[in-house]
């Protein structure tokens, strides 16, 4: 007579390890699961400080501008190179992006691309494309003398005074200027701490002539600047042009102001 499933089930149970049944104590054994180990997440940030700084303000270099500005410094060496970079990278951009590859050109002391000069044996000779000259071709363009400004401030770092003066006689010649005071303050600056009174002396006039009229930051810098090398008689005529504004008192020049281009 077969056992009752009863009777199997009474049979098997006891057969069990005792220590299985009534330990209650849990055991290190491969019966029981193994908790998950915890992953630590380690999050760095990355140093932005190498990080090419926005060329204005809310403004960053976009894909197309920098495979540009990479384009023409690889290109810069081989003239036939550098028109067709010209003609396939830098023509296509947008306004945006053509201002932006000027701006980063200049950042980097590209000073050949950004005016796009080539060298012969004592001469520096503009080329027929210009990434400047292109720029002012564009309908949308606007002169802005704060463009000029920074273009002036890298040649004259660079001790490339031809081309200071060529931008200088380029902005003389721009219509419908903008009076940018601070732009003006900032050329002025420029042109007085690379001692070129000539020119600095012709900008502000043209600053009048704009309607751009000079603060006493204008005639700090230029008299000061003047006199400092020398210059006496034309610090004196500024001298007089200032008292038409301020009086005869001129304190504001003993007023330090930080001279050097930064």
């Amino acid at each position: 007579m077969r056992p009752s499933s009863a009777t199997q089930a009474l049979t098997l149970f006891s057969s069990l390890p005792r220590n299985l049944i009534f330990n209650a104590e849990p055991q290190p054994s491969s019966l029981q699961l193994s908790r998950p180990k915890r992953w630590k997440l380690i999050v760095t940030m990355r140093d932005r400080s190498n990080n090419p700084r926005p060329l204005q303000k809310g403004r960053h270099l976009s894909i197309e501008a920098i495979q540009t500005v990479q384009a023409l410094k690889r290109a810069k060496k081989n003239q036939s190179f550098l028109d067709q970079a010209f003609g396939s990278k830098f023509r296509r951009l947008l306004k945006l992006d053509m201002m932006a590859v000027l701006r980063d050109l200049l950042r980097q002391n590209e000073c050949f691309l950004a005016l796009k000069f080539t060298q012969t044996p004592n001469k520096y000779l503009p080329l027929n494309y210009m990434v400047f000259e292109d720029i002012r071709k564009e309908h949308w363009y606007r002169p802005q003398v704060s463009l000029y400004a920074d273009m002036i401030k890298v040649m004259a770092s660079n001790e490339l005074f031809e081309q200071v003066e060529l931008l200088c006689l380029c902005l003389k010649k721009e219509r419908n200027l903008h009076p940018e005071l601070e732009a003006f303050n900032a050329l002025l600056t420029t042109l007085i701490s690379f001692k070129i009174p000539k020119l600095a002396m012709e900008c502000f006039y043209l600053m009048k002539e704009v309607g751009c009229e000079p603060d006493r930051s204008s005639f700090r810098i230029l008299i000061n600047g003047l006199e400092s090398m020398g210059e006496t008689g034309l610090s004196g005529i500024l001298r007089q042009d200032a008292q038409k504004y301020y009086g005869e008192s001129l304190e504001f020049l003993e007023e330090n102001e930080e001279m050097a281009v930064k």
